[in-house]
């Protein structure tokens, strides 16, 4: 009986093929009704703010129009072209997050913007993709050197590559929920790869002690003041995701808002346009909580409809991963499902109420012009590896 070997396929810049059809429908499905939400959403307060109810949208689909020409131009770029830029890439990564830090823009108590050319860019939205690619490259060639199953180059070496990164957008940025999609991407990564479980717990304990180390020495270089500020921003978040009702015009405002909204939705909603609490209730409604305004709109049945496509989307991204040729499609197209779904969870969760507020954009409808043309950048990455996946 003939034994038939796995043909590997040359290395092309360009490549061409049958693309996963499925995960491109949904994407833009789940971008059109993005662009629909963010205009209902927007439209009272970009009235109050600009004069103007299509300003947010506009932007908004201005910004989807470059991330759809990226995700075409990317899904015909050969994905293992970036292993061969990974130094590139992650230097450039740092650079860019360094640079907020030195001559960002801060607003709502975070830096976490630059202006380049006149457009205010966000960095980390990018470094997410930028660090999947980089620890994708960096496990394959243990994974492919039989050295994941060794404490240090398995686990405890990746962790400390990411360490400075991680520190930088703490400190430079407050942007706490890029790192912690960041860590639980490359968490993730790590695991399919083939890293022992017990090695990340004992790595991950380990550094948790180090983290909270460099915390209590950063409070007592700021003072008691700024420690009393911090340990009261906390325990503040905590007490009003608890009991948001204990300060109903103060921190608990926003989620009691959002509730609001999602209990009037019911099972149909109140029509497309119709939502009340978007009429200056909500803060910022096209932003971090248009979900609430969704369930309002649509209701039940509208919110199941969009959760029923992240689900597609993740599914086929697994799938995607699972056929890739090699460790290092597999690495990059798992990466992206979970840095794209985990966002979509965790953002859901906070507007129900179930997790404590986190700023966590939902992907493809908040509003924000770099958020939206990198997650179609990555859905363009992700496009190209199934295009090598086996039939």
């Amino acid at each position: 009986m003939a034994h038939k070997s796995k043909k590997r396929k040359k290395f092309n810049f360009f490549t061409k093929g049958s693309i996963d059809y499925t995960i491109l429908i949904v994407t833009i499905l789940l971008l059109c009704l993005g662009i629909i939400m963010v205009l209902s959403a927007s439209a009272p307060s970009s009235l109050s703010e600009n004069g103007n109810s299509y300003q947010y949208v506009t932007r908004q689909s201005i910004a989807a129009v470059g991330g759809l020409v990226a995700m075409f131009v990317l899904s015909s770029v050969d994905y293992r072209v970036y292993r061969k830029l990974k130094w590139i890439i992650y230097i450039v990564m740092l650079g860019l997050l360094v640079l907020v830090g030195i001559s960002g823009m801060d607003a709502g108590g975070a830096r976490r913007w630059i202006n380049i050319a006149g457009f205010n860019f966000q960095p980390s939205e990018f470094a997410k993709i930028g660090f999947i690619l980089v620890f994708a490259s960096y496990l394959s060639d243990m994974k492919e050197n039989n050295k994941m199953k060794n404490i240090w180059f398995g686990c405890a070496k990746p962790l400390v590559l990411l360490g400075p990164i991680v520190v930088s957008i703490l400190i430079l940025q407050n942007h706490f929920s890029a790192t912690f999609i960041i860590c639980a991407v490359t968490v993730v990564q790590m695991f399919v790869a083939g890293t022992r479980i017990s090695h990340l717990i004992l790595v991950g304990i380990v550094g948790g002690l180090a983290l909270l180390g460099g915390k209590q020495v950063k409070d007592l270089a700021s003072g008691e003041a700024a420690k009393e500020t911090t340990q009261n921003f906390r325990s503040t978040r905590i007490q009003t995701w608890l009991d948001p009702f204990s300060d109903p015009t103060g921190d608990g405002w926003q989620i009691i808002q959002s509730l609001y909204a999602i209990g009037s939705g019911g099972l149909f909603g109140l029509g497309l346009g119709n939502s009340r609490q978007k009429y200056l209730y909500l803060p910022e409604p096209h932003n971090d909580f248009i979900f609430a305004v969704l369930a309002e709109e649509l209701g039940f049945f509208g919110c199941l409809v969009v959760i029923l496509l992240f689900v597609i989307f993740i599914w086929r991204g697994i799938v995607i991963a699972m056929r890739a040729p090699d460790s290092f499609g597999t690495l990059i197209a798992i990466g992206i499902v979970t840095m794209i779904g985990l966002q979509a969870l965790i953002n859901i969760a906070v507007v129900s109420g179930a997790m404590p507020v986190t700023g966590m954009p939902l992907p493809f409808f908040s509003y924000g012009g770099t958020a939206i043309m990198a997650n179609l950048a990555a859905v363009g990455i992700l496009l190209n590896i199934s295009k090598s996946c086996s039939k």
